[in-house]
């Protein structure tokens, strides 16, 4: 993880929401430039703050510092379908899902 991972971070998972820096910071209760300022790493945003984005985001801590989750929100909306599956469904979407994970174009 590297020095600016927070607020690359932040604009990948801000961008993919599809919402704007201002829209973000002002839905957060800050000043209208306040995300652009963190996204150009001119600052980061206090642990309080850092913890209203993730759930602006609908991210929790861990997943927002999952470098390999690309796509976090997605992934949750996913699990919680999921969880409502019986056995025999789960099972046949696991096996797609290793059928898919396999593959080389991924």
């Amino acid at each position: 993880m590297d020095e600016g991972f927070i607020q690359e971070r932040i604009a990948q998972l801000r961008t993919k929401k599809g919402v704007s820096a201002r829209d973000m910071s002002l839905s957060l209760g800050q000043s209208e430039s306040y995300i652009n300022t963190i996204e150009n790493k001119k600052s980061l945003p206090s642990m309080t703050v850092f913890l209203h984005i993730c759930e602006y985001l609908k991210v929790s801590p861990r997943d927002f510092f999952d470098e390999e989750n690309k796509n976090p929100q997605k992934l949750a909306e996913l699990i919680g379908d999921l969880k409502r599956l019986n056995d025999k469904s789960l099972y046949h979407i696991a096996e797609l899902v290793k059928i898919l994970a396999s593959q080389k174009n991924l």
